[in-house]
């Protein structure tokens, strides 16, 4: 299974240190580049999968550099202070796949990256834990070579898990990525399927519960 790579391009260290150790812990393979000019020379040394484009970056600023990245039909996720409507409208017209402005939410920021990955059909379609194979595309899910038999959101909530890895998870955001409608506070939902799926895979001891947040899937 090929890793996908990323190009991080953002000035700010703190910032691009946090995406670096947040997309590699997901499974991802990090550069970053701490200014345009930078982010171009390793345009030409290296085929990336997926951008990530501060845009008010030195010496090259992100509008110039997507026109370079588009050039090698490259995806390009803009990330950026700049959070007017107007911003947004002309960065998705200038041909960015998406815009996300500052502060952020890194699992959203995961999630948008996954899913400008799979409409480019780059995403990682097979994962692999401990005895557990899962496929994507299959939506299949094998421990020590067996088909398991799972429902539809316990493979949904496994896979939320396995592309967040070592992340506390809250209620909410569980619900809202797999049941895909707005959370009300009940979280008995969420504690159910989340049971089950450990007792299903024998995975109590790495889909550990963090006190008043959710769950967090431990990848050593």
């Amino acid at each position: 299974m090929r890793t996908n790579k990323v190009l991080i391009v953002e000035d700010d260290e703190i910032i691009a240190n946090l995406l670096y150790m947040n997309l590699k812990n997901a499974g991802y393979a990090c550069y970053i580049a701490y200014s345009g000019g930078a982010a171009a020379d390793m345009l030409e040394e290296h085929r990336f999968d997926i951008g990530i484009f501060d845009i008010m970056v030195p010496e090259i600023d992100g509008y110039e550099l997507l026109e370079y990245a588009k050039t090698m039909e490259l995806p390009v996720i803009f990330l950026t202070a700049k959070n007017s409507t107007r911003d947004k409208v002309w960065g998705l017209k200038s041909g960015a796949d998406d815009y996300i402005t500052k502060p952020f939410e890194i699992t959203e920021l995961l999630a948008r990256v996954e899913s400008v990955l799979r409409r480019y059909k780059k995403s990682v379609t097979k994962y692999r834990f401990k005895d557990l194979e899962i496929d994507t595309e299959s939506r299949e899910i094998k421990k020590n070579g067996i088909v398991t038999d799972v429902t539809l959101k316990e493979f949904e909530l496994l896979l939320l898990f396995l592309r967040n890895p070592n992340i506390a998870l809250y209620r909410n955001v569980i619900y809202e990525r797999v049941w895909d409608s707005e959370y009300l506070g009940n979280s008995r939902t969420v504690d159910l399927h989340v049971q089950r799926l450990r007792k299903k895979l024998d995975l109590e001891n790495d889909i550990i519960s963090v006190y008043k947040i959710g769950y967090r899937l431990v990848v050593k």
